[in-house]
């Protein structure tokens, strides 16, 4: 056969903690006495029993030298103040949840309100209840009892019993709601016994038969079992196994198996293992749930509950152990559910074994940071680089976070260079490697420098394996100066000339690139002797002048901007990176003693091309040779002989950008 065990089978928060302090509490070897049995399973408590620990109905029946147990169903003030009148000494193992609903009915109560309680009227929790109300709550199990309360205007306090059906506690809020004008209503349904009847439900939907385990006086187990029945007309309610007989009538069937907040894990393992032809005494399976746990050990589980603030873990023990949400992970932004889910295993630390609640503490977080140490000792002993991020500037360096280790960075080991400000590391990702631990102290020292001077070398190795002049690359700008701009070539640096960034003029490499800049560059130079590296930039495509011997010809009338003035003419720019020389004589039809009586800088003007020199750079303008010749006159004696002494040389017209630069 096929079977299913649900999840949230067997004992709950409240219940698994009450088991655990009584267990422990009989090792002493004191008497003690439970207020009822301590829960609806015969087995457990005549286990009990035989340890000493022996149920009574009412106090009267106590030995004087006994401690008295306090179920987890509560009881009301009325039996505390027996216990302190009779002088015995008692253990409160009221479930949390319960007591909570106490503290509401009290404070209600002596508020003057009227109290209404959704649950079983003789069942001992809803018992215990009532006693906080004066004994005068209004008790309500059915939706007929709802329908047939009267309305009133009187302030009335609503709660239920924690293990209460949820579909029939609805139906009877809704009727509540009519009849009660003035009420504040509290949900004390537990959210465990919720969710248990939830599974049971849809795992009776999906099977054949259901076997739900639990005591018969047990009100939780009831409600289980009838909502499995609804959904599963084979379904058996058993106190163990062995009551079934013969499992030939689940021959080929699929079975779901669920089981009571008051079922020991024994029972349900008992099941499970006849299930599977194993054949194991009671007595067997109740030791091996009675393993115990030390604080310290670390243990595997079976995540079976994720809530925001815990994860709940099986840990094949007789109580389940607690995860809080603040020991999941180092990070405090990351949720429970981001980090685990049911049917997930995981190993965890045990932080304690039995806090004042009787949980067994878990700790992802810690025993994350052991191995996370241990890690880091190891990789300091092989040398492996680790990888972090910086979270902050200290006194003389920076502090690297490596799973939550703090690794101390010195000031002088941040960097392959010089930092003027180290918190432009913080917030990055950096690789360090290890080169000290103060286990005692646990203080690490790790250095950035080691890591980038060794990939440096290795790059810089593999870089000089195939440099030659004329090799590309794309580069990425690490520095700018006034004479150029270095480029990282993956390892090596190699400096591009302010002459090499533009075919125009410029006054810094800044006006072309900037620090992170990606360019595509080529060896012009290499020094063999000092590993410098000269890097061309500029492109020959790009060169004005090869751009200007398609466009421009002797005669061509151009529109230019005059640029510069000099004694012997102007420089007027004829297209981007194009000068071209207008001597003072082609200036005007007249003669001028200076370019500045007819020119000015910025002034645009048109002149014919008069003549052009590709091979040397050199544009010849006119002005003159575009306007009318003025009438001749007779000029005077001693001009004529001086216009004779200084003769025009054509090849001033010729003067380069390189020339005018240099002037």
């Amino acid at each position: 056969m096929e079977y299913v065990l649900a999840k949230t089978a067997g004992f709950c928060f409240g219940v698994d903690r009450a088991i655990d302090i009584v267990y422990k509490s009989a090792e002493n070897g004191e008497k003690y006495h439970t207020l009822g049995p301590i829960i609806h399973n015969p087995q457990v408590v005549e286990e009990l029993a035989q340890k000493g620990i022996t149920p009574i109905d009412s106090l009267s029946e106590a030995q004087k030298d006994a401690k008295i147990f306090v179920r987890t169903h509560g009881v009301g003030p009325e039996v505390y103040e027996e216990m302190e009148k009779l002088g015995l000494e008692y253990i409160d193992l009221t479930c949390p949840f319960v007591k909570k609903i106490h503290n509401i009915v009290k404070e209600h109560y002596e508020q003057g309100m009227r109290i209404i309680i959704i649950g079983d009227k003789n069942h001992p929790e809803v018992e215990g209840i009532n006693g906080w109300a004066g004994s005068d709550a209004v008790i309500i199990g059915t939706e007929e009892e709802a329908i047939a309360l009267p309305e009133d205007e009187k302030p009335t306090c609503i709660v239920s019993q924690t293990t209460f059906n949820r579909n029939i506690y609805k139906k009877i809020i809704f009727f509540l709601k009519k009849t009660c004008k003035n009420a504040v209503l509290f949900d004390t349904i537990c959210s465990a016994t919720n969710k248990r009847q939830e599974e049971a439900l849809s795992l009776a939907q999906k099977m054949d038969a259901m076997i739900v385990l639990g005591g018969r006086n047990s009100s939780n187990t009831q409600k289980l079992y009838d909502i499995c029945k609804g959904a599963c007309p084979d379904t058996f309610c058993l106190e163990s196994i062995n009551e079934l007989g013969s499992l030939d009538v689940l021959k080929g069937k699929r079975v779901g198996i669920t089981a009571g907040a008051s079922t020991p894990a024994v029972i349900i393992k008992e099941a499970i293992k006849k299930m599977e032809n194993q054949e194991l005494s009671f007595e067997t399976l109740f030791e091996e749930s009675l393993k115990t746990l030390n604080t310290g050990d670390v243990v595997k589980g079976t995540v079976i509950e994720v809530r925001p603030t815990e994860v709940i873990v099986d840990l094949q023990v007789k109580q389940d152990g607690i995860i809080p949400a603040s020991e999941i992970s180092d990070d405090p932004s990351v949720t429970t559910d981001q980090v685990v889910k049911p049917g997930d295993e995981i190993e965890v630390f045990v932080v304690r074994v039995n806090d004042a609640d009787g949980n067994i503490m878990l700790s992802r977080r810690k025993l994350d940071a052991i191995q996370t140490w241990n890690d880091v000792v190891k990789a300091h002993e092989e040398g492996t680089i680790l990888s972090g991020k910086v979270s902050s500037v200290v006194n003389g360096g920076i502090i690297a976070m490596y799973k939550g280790v703090k690794v101390f960075v010195p000031a002088s080991l941040a960097s392959d260079r010089f930092l003027n400000d180290l918190n432009e590391l913080v917030g990055k990702e950096v690789e360090f490697k290890l080169i000290d631990i103060n286990e005692k102290r646990r203080r690490v020292v790790g250095s950035i420098k080691a890591v980038m001077m060794a990939q440096k070398n290795e790059l810089e190795a593999k870089f000089w394996e195939s440099a030659a002049v004329g090799n590309k690359y794309n580069g990425v700008v690490k520095s700018i100066t006034n004479f150029g701009a270095f480029v990282d070539l993956g390892g090596v640096d190699g400096l591009v000339h302010i002459s090499e960034l533009s075919w125009q003029r410029i006054k810094h490499p800044s006006d072309v690139v900037s620090v992170g800049d990606t360019l595509e560059v080529y060896i012009k130079d290499i020094n063999e002797e000092t590993k410098k590296i000269s890097l061309g930039f500029k492109k020959a495509e790009d060169n004005p002048w090869e751009i200007a011997k398609k466009t421009l010809n002797v005669d061509d009338v151009v529109n230019v901007k005059i640029v510069r003035m000099m004694p012997f003419g102007a420089f007027a720019e004829i297209m981007t990176g194009i000068d071209g020389l207008i001597h003072i004589s082609q200036i005007a039809n007249k003669r001028i003693a200076k370019p500045q009586d007819e020119l000015e800088i910025g002034q645009q003007v048109e002149a014919k091309i008069v003549e052009i020199d590709w091979e040397n750079k050199k544009i010849g303008l006119s002005i003159r040779a575009l306007l009318p010749e003025p009438a001749p006159v007779e000029a005077p004696a001693e001009e004529k002989a001086e216009e004779e002494e200084t003769p025009v040389h054509k090849e001033e017209l010729g003067a380069t950008i390189g020339e005018a630069v240099e002037e």
